[in-house]
């Protein structure tokens, strides 16, 4: 998280009997069924006041994407990723873009270089929390969130094959007391504990983890005298995820379960439940165009002023 505003939202489905797990990011752009303004995922938290209350109704939207809510929350400031790596005596990682960023007014410094090395808490932070570089500065990534989320698949994914690596359970205590600390979490330490056990002495291996971004496509909408960017969830493919790889429950998830928007190709958006909470984004958006002055059009015209084009 960072700034109020729930920055990368991860729902992870674990299969202890299969030793399987899939981890699905939710881009934060994702469009919502929503009456407010900015409709997208990343502002549900912070729209209804943070905490319990907003932790709750990020669940009810989640569910809306997916067709179940998840069992348990846990919200990760960035700072305790750094604590972590530290405390699994650093990660092994190949960085896949040159990542190079300052901005003075966030207190944001990111150089890290492309290639592969022994990656510690500080440097962890820059990495996962890295979007885009400065102008000028090419390392490979678009600039985009969902380049954001690869990157920080491909660093979960090496600090789980670490953290896996520790079989002993003095350590495993260090790292739940580490969460216990820094980590806001409705999972006990007993659960930790189980899922920790589970994982390392039930065999999970990194491979059996999948990490995906869901199925989307890309779109804007025009309200408000602009035009607002978006991401939208790809139907048929997010239902091929869920019933495959998240769903825990053996009866299948249907899109009329979900509530997912989608644009219609006349400007005007739709949502599968067929009940917009702003009924205005159903109608074909009129753009204001100012008009021009007449004596103005006149001059600016030399036909209208009898002259030769």
């Amino acid at each position: 998280g960072g700034g109020g505003h729930t920055d990368t939202m991860l729902l992870a489905s674990y299969d202890v009997t299969n030793q399987k797990a899939t981890v699905m990011s939710i881009p934060r752009d994702t469009m919502v069924n929503v009456p407010w303004d900015v409709k997208k995922i990343n502002s549900v938290y912070l729209h209804y006041g943070g905490g319990d209350r907003g932790i709750q109704h990020l669940y009810k939207e989640v569910s809306q994407l997916v067709g179940f809510e998840p069992d348990y929350q846990v919200v990760v400031e960035w700072e305790a990723v750094g604590k972590l790596v530290d405390a699994i005596g650093g990660v092994w990682f190949d960085n896949p873009y040159h990542m190079e960023y300052y901005d003075p007014t966030q207190d944001l410094n990111t150089y890290q270089p492309k290639g592969y090395r022994q990656i510690f808490g500080d440097d962890a932070m820059q990495i996962v929390r890295w979007r885009k570089n400065n102008p000028g500065v090419s390392g490979g990534g678009g600039g985009s969130d969902i380049d954001r989320l690869k990157v920080q698949h491909l660093f979960l994914k090496a600090v789980l094959e670490q953290t896996l690596q520790i079989q002993n359970l003095f350590r495993v205590g260090q790292l739940i007391d580490l969460f216990n600390s820094r980590v806001e979490s409705d999972l006990d330490v007993e659960g930790m504990l189980w899922f920790a056990q589970s994982a390392v002495f039930g065999g999970l291996k990194v491979d059996d983890v999948e990490f995906c971004t869901m199925p989307h496509g890309y779109s804007s909408y025009y309200q408000f005298g602009r035009d607002w960017d978006f991401v939208y969830p790809a139907q048929g493919e997010l239902l091929t995820v869920i019933n495959e790889k998240l769903n825990p429950f053996v009866e299948q998830v249907t899109i009329r379960q979900l509530d997912l928007m989608s644009p219609v190709g006349d400007g005007s958006l739709r949502s599968s439940t067929g009940r917009l909470a702003d009924p205005g984004l159903g109608e074909v958006p009129v753009r204001e165009t100012p008009e021009p002055e007449e004596s103005e059009a006149l001059e600016s015209d030399p036909l209208e002023s009898g002259e030769a084009a």
